[in-house]
């Protein structure tokens, strides 16, 4: 039966691709959709990026629980994450043809209304906490968090909080390396941000500076 399920859907999904395509609206938002043989309506819509993972096994049951206490954190911390991302990629195209001294300029104007903003809760995560909240972005963007400070805000500014972070058993410079931790890895693939952080408007506290145009 689950192999007859399956070619009947596939044969299914196949004759809706062949089948023109229109669009309709429903409460202000645009749907494609196709009419069957009945004549009756179907609706198509596109779902988000899922990720399917292997069944998870641990050598011990300290391996479990660390899977488990860092899964925990890492849906703590998601928030900031998708926030701090979308945020990151937002500036990136706001000051991509700015020159440095501008780019930095705005940069100090939106670092107020983020203090504000993440401050104190950031301020309250535990050392891994912190580490988890770091390597979900990274893994993101896929720099470490050294080189996004230094881009936007110099050289020494990243110096210093790289200096910081070592206090606490971390290097902004070392950025995530799949591999050196397999239990982060497998959170971190649990914990899909790649289309949450692309998806809806900024955080309503933070507004952007205005761009202060090119030189």
């Amino acid at each position: 039966m689950r192999i007859l399920w399956l070619v009947l859907s596939i044969f299914f999904l196949s004759n809706l691709q062949a089948q023109e395509k229109k669009t309709l609206l429903i409460n202000g938002d645009i749907f494609e959709y196709i009419l069957d043989d009945c004549g009756d309506t179907i609706v198509l819509a596109n779902f988000g990026d899922m990720t399917v993972t292997s069944r998870r096994e641990f050598a011990s049951m300290d391996e479990y629980n660390r899977y488990q206490r860092y899964r925990r954190y890492a849906y703590q911390v998601y928030p900031y994450a998708e926030k701090a991302i979308r945020i990151f990629k937002e500036v990136q195209r706001q000051t991509a043809e700015m020159r440095k001294g501008k780019r930095r300029k705005y940069t100090r104007e939106l670092q107020d209304q983020l203090k504000n903003e993440f401050e104190t809760p950031l301020r309250n995560l535990s050392k891994t906490q912190g580490m988890i909240l770091m390597k979900m972005i990274e893994k993101e963007v896929k720099a470490p968090i050294f080189y996004l400070i230094r881009d936007l805000r110099g050289s020494f500014t990243a110096f210093y909080w790289n200096t910081l972070s070592g206090f606490y058993g971390h290097k902004l410079k070392d950025g995530y390396k799949r591999g050196k931790d397999s239990i982060l890895d497998m959170v971190l693939d649990d914990v899909n941000l790649t289309y949450g952080s692309d998806e809806g408007p900024l955080p309503a506290s933070i507004r952007l500076p205005k761009k202060l145009g090119k030189e």
